[in-house]
């Protein structure tokens, strides 16, 4: 399922924030950042962001929480100028809180547009950003939890010994010829990253997004999120885009970008996203994950799959507060 709000066309752009989930303070402190004078959208979204690393939003969001096989949390973050088409990320970042941060400072400081692991960790640091431990009591005592369980659930396959009963170190399985997977459909809270998208009133757009990523994931795997097209993707001409969900699925169809380029050719932002979430579930019917959508006139959508509803937060001129719309998703 689908929606799509309109909103009436004129000579300058009302501002507006859209976000994945029910992320509300992270929604208002972007469009309150958007609204100070000189502040840019793309500033808006660094803000909003960074209150979910901050907050540690869901546990799938910022320091903490979801640590990796070997029991590190590490931050995945994308920023992209809809203006300029600057974009920055990072992922597999290592001790550093402030991932969104670190992404805008790659787009500002380096001619790249993504920095991965302790070489982003080593950048940060001579940005000036802060050298900080992400573990937390609960994180250590997860992976305590996980390790003492046979290290289940986890994210091997085709390897032995059987990582549907045993920890590592694991090795190729001889004369492999079937795939198969021992995580199966993860929870809700395994797909709950911030996903933003933002007008000023100016007309000009920015997206991002910022996230732990899977807890339990193999060291140094890559989100969706840091992924340009896939986590976030955003034209000044068009409109913007970010999707939230099972990464390693979604990040092989580029879905942002997909719903981008439908909009570029008419298509309304709730069906763009449909249309973005159908391509995934035609090959792959079990995943969980949404699209949300916001075009360059302020017309906004999402869609969803595998998932009883999916809401997101959306921000506009004159509200006192975000506003969460709830839609219902397509089931498998």
């Amino acid at each position: 399922m689908s929606t799509t709000e309109q909103v009436s066309s004129s000579s300058s752009s009302s501002p507006i924030v859209v976000t994945t989930w029910p992320f509300i303070n992270a929604t208002r402190n972007a469009f309150a950042k958007m609204m100070t004078s000189g502040a840019t959208c793309l500033d808006a979204v660094e803000v909003g962001c960074r209150t979910c690393e901050d907050e540690q939003c869901d546990g799938s969001v910022g320091w903490g929480s979801h640590p990796a096989e070997d029991g590190e949390t590490t931050l995945d973050a994308l920023i992209i100028d809809g203006r300029t088409m600057s974009v920055g990320a990072v992922a597999n970042l290592h001790r550093i809180k402030n991932a969104i941060g670190v992404a805008r400072a790659v787009s500002q400081y380096s001619t790249h547009s993504l920095l991965v692991g302790e070489s982003a960790t080593k950048f940060a640091i001579e940005m000036g950003f802060k050298e900080e431990d992400l573990h937390s009591n609960g994180s250590i005592e997860t992976w305590n939890k996980w390790k003492n369980g046979n290290c289940q659930p986890n994210f091997r396959r085709n390897v032995q010994p059987d990582p549907t009963t045993s920890c590592g170190p694991y090795t190729p399985k001889p004369q492999c010829d079937k795939e198969f997977s021992s995580h199966g459909q993860l929870p809700y809270g395994e797909h709950d990253t911030i996903g933003m998208v933002s007008l000023d009133s100016n007309g000009n757009m920015a997206a991002g997004g910022s996230t732990n990523g899977l807890q339990f994931k193999i060291p140094g795997r890559v989100s969706d999120t840091a992924l340009i097209g896939s986590g976030a993707y955003v034209d000044n001409d068009v409109g913007g885009a970010c999707a939230t969900g099972d990464g390693d699925v979604m990040q092989r169809f580029v879905p942002s970008y997909h719903a981008v380029q439908l909009m570029r050719q008419g298509v309304a932002p709730d069906e763009a996203c449909l249309d973005a979430i159908k391509r995934i579930a035609k090959f792959n019917p079990n995943f969980t994950g949404a699209v949300l959508a916001l075009d360059k006139d302020g017309r906004y959508g999402a869609a969803c799959h595998g998932m009883d509803s999916f809401p997101y937060s959306v921000m506009k001129q004159g509200w006192i507060d975000p506003e969460v719309l709830q839609i219902p998703c397509l089931k498998p």
